[in-house]
């Protein structure tokens, strides 16, 4: 089941964006960034952002569990990541497609990790394209940097 997030959602979301970038970035990212990151300080971020409606956030569940989430909203999925449990499942591909029925406008972006060819790869199979725009974020007070890659896709 796909549904809105509510703020109640938050501490769920909190853990499955932790431990998704621990599995996901592991290799990617330093260990000790990955290790250190907070999901009780991402639960009250995700708090704020859903009590404060800034921008919109899906979850997927199955068999009772939250399991995934998205978060997107002006054009752009700034967002999407399961439980590793849940990676493989299609309940990713699920969840996207949702985001892409209720984004509206001709088109929509979104930035992965240059190195995360696992997320690359599905957002490829999804109809994303790399558009050869690239940026470098920065972190954790600077101490980490994110090299970025943006793709686009038609919208329905």
């Amino acid at each position: 089941m796909i549904r809105p997030a509510t703020v109640a959602d938050a501490a769920a979301i909190g853990e499955i964006h932790v431990r998704s970038w621990q599995a996901a970035y592991a290799g990617l990212l330093p260990d000790d960034f990955l290790a250190g990151l907070s999901a009780s300080s991402r639960a009250a971020s995700w708090a704020r952002r859903i009590g404060e409606g800034i921008g919109r956030v899906l979850v997927a569940e199955e068999d009772g569990v939250l399991a995934g989430f998205a978060a997107f909203g002006d054009g752009q999925l700034y967002a999407l990541y399961l439980l590793p449990e849940y990676w493989g499942r299609g309940l990713g591909r699920a969840l996207h497609d949702r985001v892409i029925e209720e984004l509206t406008g001709d088109s929509a972006v979104l930035w992965v990790l240059s190195t995360n060819e696992r997320a690359k790869a599905f957002y490829v199979r999804q109809g994303w394209v790399d558009d050869g725009v690239t940026q470098t974020e920065t972190i954790d007070g600077g101490r980490v940097t994110l090299e970025e890659t943006r793709y686009r896709r038609s919208l329905p």
